[in-house]
């Protein structure tokens, strides 16, 4: 419902924008309204006089047109069919499809007997076994993001983005990731922030080079304020499970050293971005080069971290387990070793999301921020995993420590595969609960530089 008074975006819409109220992200919607205008022109519908009638997109039904001026946003619309870039190749990340049949009638948790879910929580229980339950906090800052972080300008929201960046240049500098030569592939890179700060800290060094990694199109991109400087931004709008890097002319012609970043990286686009950066594959007699040598799985070779086109490490904050899937999962084998599968998997994926969901419930309890004070809104918090009727089976306070063990118990695949593939990996917290429930920072670099 539509107000003239001023507001704060959540108790009432800012000044000019648009008047309709967002439920899932519960404040109101921000786009700018035309003049003499309550909705902005994707909520024009909920005015009862609305001349113009809007439907969906049949390209994309998440956003709406009108039904008169259809047949023109059909030749435009950013969802529609585009030609392929040579870097495509489906389904070159994904894993390969295994037991994906024994998930075809996997039962919801929901619907588990007590007993069945007691049963996960056992497994659960025997395969964290012998791991470090805890990681080291490791919450740094860098110099670059100092002005920015002391300015009053910025409210509460960007000052805790600001907080989580700075940490990751602070962890990555720490790491030696951060220097000249070497080009940074920013997965899921938004509207390229982290690639932004990272060209500040590096400003006045040779030959530095960013790849930003997005499937959707994206407004106001911060990429376009160094058009005009000494360092290549290229955006790659292509879905991570799709890219093949071997492919993309730039580093065909460069052949410079990569490094791996991701601010929250949802779920499953973290499998995917490791697949595409250490585990692509293909047809080398196409492409007329010859076969790269491939580290051994068990052996840990040794990596030459400034060798052209090789990995000199990453750095990816995690976030959203519940969305993680088991074809793109790129620790099957730590789970095989543990007597674990795709059906367990499955369980321990959608319980993980207990770990932040189990404290809407106890959100009243002293000392516990209100899921809004964590600004929850930033990703999806998988509330569908937790059905009232689970309130009888499992506390609120078991469901938390219950996800946060399968998050864990996932991440420690991830580094087993970097083990494997020739890196020291490691996991910590990179930044506080207060700022953000997901503070979780995956780390590697090549043995041969690890300490």
């Amino acid at each position: 419902m539509a107000t003239n008074m001023e507001g704060d975006g959540v108790s009432a819409p800012l000044p000019g924008r648009c008047g309709f109220y967002v439920v899932k992200k519960r404040r109101y919607c921000k786009m700018i309204v035309g003049r003499g205008k309550a909705f902005c022109g994707e909520h024009a519908n909920v005015e009862h006089d609305a001349e113009r009638i809007r439907v969906p997109c049949p390209l994309d039904p998440k956003h709406t047109v009108y039904q008169d001026n259809l047949e023109k946003h059909l030749k435009k619309c950013n969802s529609r069919e585009k030609l392929k870039p040579v870097y495509y190749i489906q389904d070159v990340n994904a894993g390969p499809q295994e037991d994906e049949g024994l998930l075809l009638d996997e039962v919801p948790l929901g619907e588990r007997s007590k007993e069945e879910l007691n049963l996960l929580i056992q497994k659960l229980n025997r395969a964290v076994s012998g791991l470090s339950l805890e990681h080291e906090e490791r919450i740094l800052s860098h110099p670059a993001l100092c002005d920015a972080l002391n300015d009053p300008k910025n409210g509460d929201c960007a000052f805790k983005h600001l907080k989580q960046q700075a940490s990751l240049l602070g962890n990555m500098d720490a790491l030696g990731l951060l220097g000249p030569e070497r080009c940074f592939i920013e997965f899921g890179a938004g509207k390229g922030k982290l690639s932004h700060w990272i060209h500040v800290a590096l400003q006045g060094s040779r030959s530095v080079h960013f790849m930003l990694v997005e499937r959707s199109c994206t407004r106001f991109k911060v990429d376009g304020k160094h058009k005009n400087a000494d360092v290549t931004f290229e955006r790659l709008q292509v879905d991570i499970q799709h890219l093949c890097l071997r492919k993309v002319p730039f580093l065909q012609g460069e052949k410079v050293p990569v490094v791996g970043v991701g601010k929250h990286l949802c779920g499953a686009a973290t499998d995917l971005a490791l697949r595409c950066l250490l585990d692509s594959v293909e047809d080398d007699e196409e492409s007329g080069e010859p076969p790269r040598k491939r580290v051994k799985q068990e052996g840990g070779a040794k990596r030459d971290p400034a060798a052209a086109g090789e990995v000199s490490g990453l750095a990816i904050a995690l976030c959203c387990h519940h969305r993680c899937d088991w074809r793109h999962y790129v620790g099957k084998e730590f789970f095989r070793e543990r007597g674990l599968g795709a059906s367990e998997f499955a369980a321990f994926q959608r319980m993980s999301s207990w770990a932040t969901c189990g404290l809407r419930k106890v959100a009243g309890v002293e000392g516990r921020p209100s899921v809004g004070e964590w600004g929850a809104e930033e990703h999806d918090q998988g509330e569908d995993a937790v059905p009232s009727t689970l309130n009888d089976v499992v506390s609120a306070e078991d469901r938390e420590r219950v996800g946060r063990l399968c998050k864990l118990l996932i991440d420690y695949g991830r580094v087993h595969f970097l083990h494997g593939k020739g890196f020291a990996s490691d996991l910590c917290y990179y930044t506080s609960k207060d700022v953000s429930l997901e503070n979780v920072l995956l780390t590697a670099v090549p043995t041969s530089i690890s300490s």
